[in-house]
């Protein structure tokens, strides 16, 4: 039985599936070109093959309900199977292959469609591996938080501890029959110095997640290191020697100071923990092309290679279980990736590490003012709404504020305050609001407030900016924003501020 070339082509050189014809005996009298390209075979040498030749010798195993259908002899689709078929260069392939009986004056044929399922089988395959990877992403990252939780806690409780114990040694030596005043302030000094370091610590967890209002400014950053150099050598100890160098004429970089004074801390931190027996920290600054180098180099223990890899991923810590959050380097990453700069990190066992920070040089001027130690200044009789559902947080900042001359309107939520305003007959000068409060947000409360009263200014106060943040960290504009927690001269600060804006 002879086919034309033109016949095949014009049928079936379009196909996008195999296909092959065979005749009642099972050889092959017709091809396509897919088909070669699928068996890798010439298509003279398909032509006279036995289609079972071509598959495996598990798939010649045909199921019952087509060796029926074949058996009946009627013309018309037979159905689909998947097999496995051989190539010509001995590689297997899945497929699926569909046959229907033609009869033609030329006799019974049987036409198979064979479609390649190595491409499906291979997405499957990825499909596997994905969700394999998942689990185990989902892993790691339970895994992650059981750390942080671990050293969150172990952080948190050696702060609570040192609170806990003092404040009693206070209340001791208070109710004694005669009271030392001095170690009263000296024990009441270490309550809050254990407190401040609960902030700092809040800080890290809120810049790390991205949830710390950023205040990005034109600074000087050897101004900035000279403001924090005491605060370092506080923090490092007298068994470790600092030395600064600052190059001069540097340019001005933009940057959050309160975030760069962060970043410093948490390197010193690292550096003092890496030289347990004393030893030597350099912060120098240079010009770097068009950047600003900072950089801080200790002469501690050092990493190994496997742990210089890892250094800024968040939650890696070497401190063992509980032994520190591992929040330091990767809180350093966030806050210089933000500022558009970059962060490296050398380091060999016995020698020390050095991490190195480029940030973009401004043209512009510094617009950081020097830090005063004078105090804010008092009110003027002025009356404050404070608004805020934590009683004690909404008396102490009453107190603060009634202390400093100030005329103050307190309320526990949204609705009492607005019912507050409603019946006080005088002007409000400031609305003092929380941002997150049960029945109505502070930014709800500030526009209905607003609305009725348009001469009241607003500041609000949260431990968590988000709800008040614009999406790349910054305030949205118009908004001030007092960070809890705050201490009795950030707060008239703030409030003085936001009345003379």
């Amino acid at each position: 039985m002879e086919w034309s070339e033109e016949l095949a082509g014009g049928l079936l050189r379009a196909a996008p599936d195999a296909i092959l014809v065979t005749a009642g005996d099972g050889r092959i009298v017709l091809v396509n070109d897919r088909a070669e390209e699928l068996y890798g075979r010439r298509r003279d040498e398909l032509l006279g093959t036995h289609i079972e030749s071509l598959v495996t010798d598990d798939a010649r195993l045909m199921p019952p309900g087509r060796r029926k259908r074949l058996a009946e002899g009627r013309a018309g689709p037979v159905g689909a199977v998947t097999a496995t078929i051989r190539r010509g260069d001995g590689v297997e392939i899945p497929v699926e292959s569909s046959v229907s009986l033609v009869d033609t004056p030329q006799g019974r044929l049987a036409v198979c469609v064979v479609r390649d399922l190595s491409e499906r089988a291979r997405a499957e395959q990825e499909k596997a591996r994905l969700r394999a990877e998942a689990q185990m992403h989902r892993s790691q990252r339970l895994e992650s938080l059981g750390q942080l939780a671990g050293g969150i806690a172990h952080d948190f409780n050696n702060m609570l501890g040192v609170i806990v114990n003092y404040a009693n040694f206070v209340i001791e030596e208070a109710e004694s029959p005669s009271p030392d005043l001095k170690a009263i302030a000296a024990d009441a000094r270490q309550v809050v110095r254990a407190g401040e370091r609960g902030t700092d610590l809040t800080h890290q967890l809120l810049s790390f997640a991205r949830r710390e209002v950023v205040r990005p400014q034109v600074l000087d950053l050897n101004a900035v290191i000279s403001s924090v150099e005491e605060m370092l050598r506080r923090t490092l100890g007298e068994h470790i020697s600092l030395l600064v160098r600052a190059a001069p004429g540097l340019p001005a970089v933009v940057c959050d100071p309160g975030q760069i004074e962060q970043l410093l801390v948490c390197l010193a931190v690292n550096a003092r923990d890496a030289m347990p027996s004393g030893g030597d920290l350099v912060i120098d600054t240079s010009r770097h092309g068009d950047q600003v180098r900072l950089r801080v180099s200790d002469s501690g223990q050092g990493m190994p290679p496997e742990v210089v890899e890892r250094a800024f991923e968040p939650f890696f810590t070497t401190k063992g279980s509980g032994g520190g959050s591992g929040l330091g380097l990767a809180t350093v990453y966030g806050i210089v990736t933000q500022a558009g700069g970059e962060v490296s990190l050398a380091s060999s066992e016995g020698l020390g590490t050095t991490v190195t920070v480029l940030l973009p040089a401004s043209a512009e001027k510094s617009d950081l003012s020097p830090v005063g130690d004078k105090s804010p200044e008092r009110g003027r009789g002025e009356t404050l709404l404070v608004v805020e559902d934590e009683e004690a947080l909404r008396d102490v900042a009453g107190r603060i504020l009634s202390g400093a001359g100030y005329r103050v309107l307190a309320a526990p939520c949204g609705p009492a305050a607005l019912e507050l305003a409603a019946e006080h007959e005088g002007p409000i000068d400031l609305l003092l609001s929380d941002v997150v409060m049960p029945g109505m947000l502070g930014k709800e409360l500030a526009e209905r407030l607003t609305g009725v009263r348009p001469a009241t200014r607003v500041l609000y106060m949260s431990g968590y900016a988000q709800p008040v943040l614009h999406s790349q960290g910054t305030l949205d504009p118009g908004v001030a924003l007092l960070e809890k927690p705050f201490t009795a001269d950030d707060l008239l600060a703030a409030v003085r501020d936001r009345l003379d804006d």
